[in-house]
């Protein structure tokens, strides 16, 4: 009896370290998925209306995209330090995520330097990439189908012009990382609640 009681308190606390590691996690938790789901959500709908109504305020909206990709470094790098503390999901999306985020910077001076027609369809393509790879890592259909939805306006966006295409990026930033980092967001925390619970 005092063993399987001891068992059964060890598995409890497992459980909510597991929870707890999870919560605080940036890629799993949603957080990561929501900011930049904000971020390309707001910049496509501002480049959209910026075409639609003809104004122009002074700057590249798009180099906000920088907010997204200092707390994606600064988690990476926090993570590497602490790798004996990090599971190896959570280590595999760092890197995933932290090539995605250089990507994303190279692509944006490649844009600026060379111009090129429909640069925005790479951006679809290359927003496919992290968010299939986080959806099949975690089993998380949300993600998977995000993933897919960004590669089918790829195609779409290669026979529309710009101005329509800043809205397929709006609605691709909305199906592959807002609504499944809010769904992961809610079912991180039902999770936390039931461990505390317990």
């Amino acid at each position: 009896m005092e063993e399987n009681k001891l068992s059964e308190n060890e598995s409890l606390m497992l459980i909510t370290e597991m929870i707890s590691k999870a919560k605080s996690s940036y890629h799993s938790n949603g957080t990561g998925a929501i900011m930049w789901g904000i971020i390309i959500f707001f910049c496509s709908l501002f480049d959209f209306f910026q075409m639609q109504f003809k104004f122009d305020i002074g700057f590249d909206i798009w180099w906000l995209m920088f907010l997204a990709l200092i707390p994606q470094f600064y988690m990476m790098f926090k993570n590497g330090k602490k790798k004996n503390f990090v599971s190896y999901e959570e280590t595999t999306m760092s890197y995933v995520w932290g090539a995605f985020g250089l990507s994303i910077l190279m692509l944006m001076f490649f844009n600026n330097y060379y111009r090129p027609a429909h640069s925005e369809s790479l951006f679809l393509m290359l927003f496919g990439i992290p968010t299939f790879i986080t959806g099949g890592m975690f089993r998380f259909k949300p993600m998977i189908l995000g993933g897919l939805i960004c590669w089918a306006l790829f195609f779409i966006s290669l026979y529309t012009d710009l101005k329509i295409n800043m809205l397929l990026m709006a609605l691709a930033a909305c199906s592959a990382w807002l609504i499944p980092g809010i769904i992961l967001r809610k079912k991180c925390s039902l999770a936390a609640q039931q461990a505390n619970g317990i």
